[in-house]
């Protein structure tokens, strides 16, 4: 079994910790966040988009505490780092870590400099340590089947997919601090991320993208209407998202497709299904719990590390390629 820290105790950190500790191969066996009043349970944290489940009191309190990174690693036989950390730190954690040898898996977006995340991929390979940026949204069991219904062709070729992204603008814990808002990227970098790299992991890159944005508290892209054209297969995207609501604006998430024989659509907002229709008839499926795809890509990746091979489903160069994709849309 391998050892992990967690670094970074606000929701992500909280939801990883808590399925590392249902893994088989990963022992959690460190939480790393200079604030201990996370640790107390005195500090708030909100829950995040997607339901992850709640933190039972006392879940965390055999695990050990620190307030830094090095000390962590200094006391500890770590074997993974977990990065939870608002942007802006993503490349100096993820430095240490592989400086010290350690894997890395890094929550999205991998970094806003493209330089700095080619830095971390070449020194994962220096290392020869596996690395992965979290985007979850490949795991998730909705957009898992419409992956595979598009690549198989299930339906018929796929001939137009329309992915959106919607929530209140965050103003809790770091997001009122100036520095994690300026850090993160806005909307674009770190909301509708998530539909331009599932769109790409599909289909690829487009050939030409056209988009439009609305500035709002945290960027001037905090709204992102765009049109993704592939001119070779005829087929077109549109992805639509942003974080320009008030703050009580529920979140909803999903898609429509259609491809030759029928068309599919999911929404967060309509349960835990996916609707098919054709020209004559409408069925449902289930698709289980959306939340279950942090525990499928943390479990992935503790699959990796114990089999030493690279996270195929998810390599740093797609997630570096992810974020070059958003600027294009600026």
């Amino acid at each position: 079994m391998k050892n992990a820290a967690v670094v970074g105790f606000g929701f992500m950190g909280m939801t990883h910790a808590r399925n590392i500790m249902k893994l088989r191969d990963l022992h959690l066996s460190a939480i790393v966040d200079p604030n201990p009043a996370l640790f107390s349970g005195t500090a708030p944290v909100k829950s995040g988009n997607i339901n992850t489940g709640d933190s039972p009191a006392g879940e965390f309190e055999s695990v050990s505490k620190y307030a830094d990174l090095d000390k962590c690693l200094d006391s500890e036989d770590i074997d993974a780092v977990i990065i939870c950390v608002h942007t802006g730190l993503h490349y100096e954690m993820a430095m240490k870590a592989l400086g010290r040898g350690k894997h890395v898996f890094v929550e999205k977006p991998f970094c806003l400099d493209i330089s700095q995340a080619q830095e971390i991929i070449d020194l994962s390979r220096q290392k020869d340590r596996i690395l992965m940026v979290g985007h979850v949204v490949r795991f998730m069991s909705p957009y898992r089947l419409l992956k595979e219904w598009s690549g198989n062709e299930t339906f018929g070729k796929p001939e137009f997919f329309h992915f959106w992204r919607f929530c209140g603008v965050p103003a809790w814990g770091q997001w009122n601090e100036e520095q994690t808002v300026k850090a993160s990227g806005g909307a674009l970098f770190d909301l509708v991320i998530h539909d331009i790299d599932f769109a790409s992991y599909v289909l690829g890159a487009p050939d030409d993208i056209r988009s439009v944005s609305l500035a709002g508290r945290q960027s001037s892209h905090d709204y992102i209407s765009a049109i993704w054209n592939y001119p070779s297969s005829g087929i077109n995207v549109r992805i639509e998202g942003g974080n320009i609501f008030h703050g009580s604006f529920p979140f909803t998430a999903g898609y429509s497709a259609r491809f030759e024989r029928a068309s599919v659509h999911y929404s967060t907002s309509n349960g835990n299904e996916i609707i098919i229709s054709d020209e004559t008839e409408v069925k449902k499926i289930p698709t289980g719990d959306p939340g279950a795809g942090y525990y499928e890509e943390m479990s992935y990746f503790s699959d990796c590390i114990a089999t030493n091979r690279q996270p195929s489903l998810c390599m740093p160069e797609s997630s570096l390629g992810s974020v070059a994709l958003c600027y294009r849309h600026i």
